[in-house]
């Protein structure tokens, strides 16, 4: 640490002046916010002047201000520490991967040629499709909303889906 008697134009007597005190102790300072942790030990030394600045007039005792300084970038290192932590857990999930316009355009012309395909199934099958896999109604349910017989809804969707698989070029 340099004494701040090793500063030319400061007398061993008289308290020092803030520019002495800055001159004398930043360095130290930005070094103990560094081993500290702290991944901006020069803005911690910065912000611990600033303050002593503020307080300066408020200290009762001219030599405390070094200690003062000190405790400030202690302070000031475990709380934006603590922050940082913080901010970490409290990271937002990053968005998913966008698809490329390429993908897109296939991705939509996929879904057209699956809708004409639907649309040209005989009309019990393409019910018992839709509601099965677009609005994932239970085999009970669509017999009801049919009004037919649970083997009928097994029969209408499984030739449903096998025709299906026919129009796109699937094999099933």
């Amino acid at each position: 640490m340099i004494d701040v008697s090793d500063i030319p134009g400061v007398s061993s007597g008289a308290p020092p002046s803030f520019a002495e005190l800055f001159a004398a102790h930043h360095p130290s300072m930005v070094r103990l916010a560094g081993l500290l942790g702290a991944d901006d030990p020069e803005d911690i030394a910065q912000e611990a002047f600033a303050r002593l600045h503020a307080r300066r007039t408020r200290l009762r005792d001219g030599g405390a201000a070094v200690a003062y300084v000190r405790s400030i970038v202690c302070n000031l290192t475990r709380s934006r520490l603590r922050h940082l932590r913080l901010a970490r857990l409290r990271r937002p999930e990053p968005p998913p991967d966008a698809h490329s316009g390429e993908h897109l355009a296939l991705v939509a012309e996929r879904h057209r040629e699956l809708l004409a395909a639907v649309d040209r199934l005989p009309r019990r099958q393409r019910e018992a499709v839709v509601l099965r896999y677009w609005l994932n109604l239970s085999e009970r349910e669509i017999a009801d909303a049919m009004g037919v017989s649970l083997g009928s809804v097994k029969t209408h969707t499984s030739r449903g889906l096998a025709a299906l698989g026919r129009a796109l070029g699937e094999e099933s």
